[in-house]
C-alpha cells in the first residue's frame, strides 16, 4: 500500500501551485475597482467586492414597476480578441447586446454584471475588458454595479477567456413594449446594424479563414478594409433610437436581430395570428454579408437564420404612425427602411 508522505518533509502545496493566483486575482480587481466605480448612479448603495451588489429602485418614477432581465455571451467572436490582442470593444459587445435585449421591452437598463473566466488571469487583459464595459455602462446610463473573475486552469486555452453578462432593467407596467397589439397592415421598419454584431461568428470565421484562406491582416478589396475589421465592429446600442421612438407609443414591438438573424428572432413578439412579409431589396445589405454568402455559396435561409444582414432591429408600427416616427427618426439622423409589412398568418417570416 503506498504510504502517505511525511509531514516532515512534505512540501506545501498551494492554490498557486494548481494553477490559480489569488494574489494576482486581488490586484486585477483592485484595478479595475475604479472602473466600475465611475459608472454608479445614486441607486447604487453597495462597493464592488461585497457578496452582491445592491440598488435602490426608484419608486416615485416608477410605482408601478416591471423589472426587465437578460442575459448573454460575446460568443466565438471573442476568438478574434483574442488573435488580434483586442479587448475593449468586445466588452461594449456585450454590454450593448444585453441593453438592445431589454430596451426593446420598453425598460430603461439599470445595472450591469459581469462574468469573466479564464485559465490565467491576465491583470492587463482584464482591465481592457473591463474598461469595455465600464464605457459601454456609462454610455447607456447603467451601472456596473458587480461581476465574477474566475480562474480555472486547465479549462481555457492560454490567453484565452469567456465573457458574460447579466442586466436588469425596469418599465412602467402599462408602458411595457410586448407586441400582442401588433395587427395585419402594420409597417415593419428597419435599423441598420454596423456588421455582425456579435452572432454568426462561427460561420463567419469558417468562411473568412479556413474556406477562403485569409489572414486577420488580409485587405479584402471587396470590402474595402481588413478582415478583422470588417468582422470586429461593435454591436451597436439601440437604446436612444428606441425611447425616442417608445416615449410617444409610436411602436407595437421591437425585435432585436440577434443569433436566429430575422428568421428567428422577429417571430418572438408576433401574436399567433399574424405573420410578417420581408420585402428582400428594402434595405442595402452590407457587403460583408454578401461576401459571406459567395465565399461559401451558402443559400438564402441559411443566411437569414444565422446574421442580422445589416438589419439589427425592427420596429412594428401602424401605418398611419409611419410619418410622425420618420420625422423622429430623421431629426435623429437615423438611418431606417421600411422592410415589410404584417399580414395575416400563423407567426411566419415570408421572404418576397
Amino acid at each position: 500500500m503506498p504510504t502517505a508522505p511525511s509531514k516532515k518533509n512534505a512540501a506545501s502545496v498551494t492554490y498557486a501551485d494548481a494553477g490559480v493566483d489569488i494574489s494576482s486575482g486581488d490586484r486585477a480587481k483592485q484595478r479595475i475597482k475604479y472602473l466600475a466605480q465611475r459608472t454608479f448612479t445614486r441607486q447604487v448603495l453597495s462597493e464592488i467586492g461585497g457578496f452582491g451588489g445592491l440598488f435602490r429602485l426608484d419608486t416615485a418614477r416608477y410605482p408601478n414597476p416591471v423589472l426587465v432581465s437578460s442575459a448573454d455571451g460575446v460568443g466565438t467572436k471573442l476568438k478574434l480578441a483574442f488573435e488580434l490582442n483586442t479587448h475593449h470593444t468586445v466588452g461594449a459587445d456585450l454590454v450593448n447586446h444585453c441593453v438592445n435585449d431589454i430596451a426593446v421591452q420598453g425598460a430603461t437598463p439599470l445595472f450591469f454584471l459581469d462574468y469573466l473566466a479564464t485559465g490565467k488571469l491576465d491583470a492587463a487583459v482584464t482591465e481592457k475588458v473591463v474598461s469595455g464595459l465600464a464605457d459601454a455602462c456609462r454610455a447607456n446610463g447603467c451601472a456596473l454595479i458587480g461581476g465574477e473573475t474566475a480562474q480555472m486552469p486547465g479549462f481555457y486555452a492560454d490567453g484565452e477567456y469567456d465573457l458574460a453578462g447579466f442586466i436588469v432593467g425596469v418599465v412602467e407596467r402599462e408602458k411595457l413594449v410586448t407586441g400582442a397589439d401588433i395587427k395585419a397592415g402594420d409597417l415593419l421598419i428597419g435599423l441598420p446594424s454596423t456588421g455582425l454584431h456579435t452572432n454568426g461568428y462561427s460561420l463567419a470565421r469558417k468562411l473568412f479563414f479556413e474556406v477562403a484562406g485569409y489572414s486577420p491582416d488580409r485587405y479584402i478589396n471587396e470590402l474595402r478594409e481588413k478582415a478583422a475589421a470588417a468582422l470586429m465592429k461593435t454591436h451597436r446600442s439601440y437604446l436612444s433610437v428606441i425611447r425616442k421612438l417608445t416615449t410617444p407609443g409610436l411602436v407595437q414591438g421591437m425585435a432585436h436581430i440577434t443569433g436566429g438573424g430575422i428568421t428567428e428572432n422577429l417571430p418572438r413578439i408576433l401574436p399567433k395570428n399574424v405573420s410578417a412579409v420581408i420585402e428582400l431589396g428594402s434595405w442595402p445589405v452590407l457587403p460583408v454579408f454578401e461576401h459571406l454568402r459567395a465565399l461559401g455559396n451558402v443559400e438564402h435561409e441559411e443566411m437569414f437564420r444565422t446574421f442580422n444582414m445589416g438589419v439589427g432591429l425592427i420596429c412594428v408600427l401602424r401605418a398611419e404612425h409611419y410619418k410622425r416616427a420618420k420625422g423622429v427618426l430623421d431629426r435623429m439622423n437615423e438611418p431606417h427602411f421600411v422592410i415589410g409589412k404584417i399580414v395575416k398568418g400563423d407567426r411566419r417570416i415570408l421572404y418576397s
